[in-house]
């Protein structure tokens, strides 16, 4: 073999390994090529990725802090009997680039987190106040839940439908935590039920096998007057 045909070879290698590792590749954000990105969200309105960086010169500590999660949530403000203080990049600007954030759940006696997702993250629930059930729902319908104590923790899989309710006597509090610095949330009743434009009747009386009454009288329980958790 000719040092061409070798040399055509190597390269047509390096190029199928590449090709190859691609999809692997792009299963994670890019690691930060600046110390700090704070958001500056006046620039835009629809970030991809994240948002454009407020100028370093004009970065002060206090962009560094965040006091969000301090205050109690007020439970009664709907219907759940609990409130979820975010604290994502939109919230606190600091968080911009860095892939975490951190959100306060507070919980009424008997209030509930009610089942929801989040698309871009794995979430970790750590119990400060409280005894709480955590659970969530696997891709294989299997459910899997524990009630937790001041100190524990529990893992929820990206992507898993998941709840926290209060089972104790005393306000709890949940402190969730994401490898994502906007995770999102997609609340299951709050998406099919007060979905803006709504969802149709007739997709809901068959999804849920009941009658259209039913689903109008559910409806009706989450008009937007109504506050929501999130």
């Amino acid at each position: 073999m000719t040092f061409l045909h070798q040399t055509k070879l190597l390269i047509l290698f390096m190029i199928l390994s590449v090709a190859l590792q691609a999809p692997l590749a792009l299963c994670a954000d890019p690691d930060p090529l600046q110390d700090f990105c704070i958001a500056d969200l006046a620039k835009t309105s629809t970030p991809i990725n994240g948002f454009p960086c407020k100028p370093a010169s004009n970065v002060t500590a206090s962009d560094f802090i965040f006091n969000g999660l301090a205050v109690e949530g007020n439970t009664t403000s709907n219907q759940f009997g609990s409130k979820v203080t975010p604290g994502d990049v939109l919230a606190f600007p600091g968080l911009n680039t860095l892939g975490v954030s951190m959100n306060r759940v507070d919980l009424a006696p008997g209030g509930l987190n009610p089942p929801h997702h989040h698309p871009r993250a794995t979430e970790l629930d750590i119990v400060v106040k409280g005894e709480v059930l955590v659970g969530f729902i696997s891709s294989g319908n299997v459910y899997f839940s524990s009630v937790l104590k001041e100190g524990q923790m529990f893992v929820i899989p990206k992507g898993m439908i998941h709840f926290q309710m209060n089972v104790g006597k005393e306000k709890g509090l949940v402190i969730t935590t994401f490898n994502s610095q906007l995770p999102g949330a997609v609340v299951a009743p709050l998406a099919l039920f007060a979905a803006n434009p709504a969802v149709p009747n007739e997709v809901l009386t068959k999804t849920l096998q009941v009658d259209e009454s039913v689903v109008k009288l559910i409806k009706s329980k989450f008009a937007a007057s109504v506050g929501h958790v999130y």
